[in-house]
């Protein structure tokens, strides 16, 4: 039995989820999720993943549970959002068991063949030492042989949808608004999120430089298998061994102990 952490009041990450849990599945409607594993899952292979139980940490509402729970992946779903636990449990029940974490303090669930914290997870670590005590905490619930995946967002993301662009863009019937007038490796970025059956709130997230991720995975005891550039392309997603921050909307990182 896993006891819940106490958070502050004002972690970024936990106010604003717990904000758009309500609104999730229909405001990032459009994200498939299904496609994106589908991409992914052939990446890992080709390092040698084993099937077998996955840690989601940041798993907010589930939706990569199916695609997974599908293809015989045992799964253990964590995120630092009650309001977002609730919802899963609503969803899933009692298929696949779900804590109350932070990346940033993340207890051991036990052994996994595959750990990964998709979607701007890692982005939504502010301080300076948050990414390092996250690979440590990914580490220790890894299994032997076991892979790691995350993603990041590039400062091509954060220059159209959460700086420097200043603009407004409309989610269905929700407001975007981009706050942050620069973007460079390091800052914090913002974006107000608005509209009906949503609280008002800002999502803050931090953009890491591939050199401060590589450093951070180092001191962490972790190897960088390799980073990948992700784009979409005509509907679908294409995957690039030399990532381009100018071009990619992500950077796919799959890490090993």
């Amino acid at each position: 039995m896993h006891r819940a952490p106490s958070f502050p009041e004002g972690d970024p990450a936990r106010v604003a989820y717990q904000a758009i849990a309500p609104i999730y599945d229909e405001f990032c409607g459009a994200n498939d999720y299904e496609m994106w594993i589908g991409t992914l899952l052939p990446e890992l292979e080709k390092h040698g993943l084993r099937q077998g139980r996955l840690l989601d940490i940041g798993c907010r509402r589930g939706r990569t549970f199916e695609p997974m729970l599908k293809r015989g992946w045992e799964i253990v779903g964590c995120d630092l959002s009650p309001a977002m636990l609730v919802e899963a449990r609503a969803k899933f029940g009692d298929a696949v068991p779900l804590h109350e974490a932070s990346l940033r303090e993340l207890p051991v669930f036990g052994e996994f063949e595959l750990v990964w914290a998709l979607n701007d997870v890692v982005n939504y670590l502010l301080e300076d030492e948050d990414l390092e005590r996250a690979f440590a905490g990914i580490r220790a619930n890894l299994a032997p042989g076991g892979l790691i995946l995350f993603d990041s967002n590039t400062v091509t993301v954060y220059r159209s949808s959460f700086g420097e662009a200043d603009g407004v863009q409309k989610v269905g019937e929700w407001r975007w608004a981009s706050l942050t007038q620069e973007v460079v490796p390091g800052s914090i970025v913002e974006s107000q999120i608005s509209g009906p059956g949503v609280e008002t709130h800002i999502h803050r997230e931090r953009r890491y430089s591939e050199a401060q991720i590589r450093a951070a995975l180092q001191t962490a005891g972790l190897e960088l298998v390799v980073s990948l550039g992700q784009q979409e392309v005509d509907g679908g997603l294409a995957m690039s061994e030399l990532p381009d921050e100018g071009r990619d909307h992500k950077i796919i990182h799959i890490c090993r102990s």
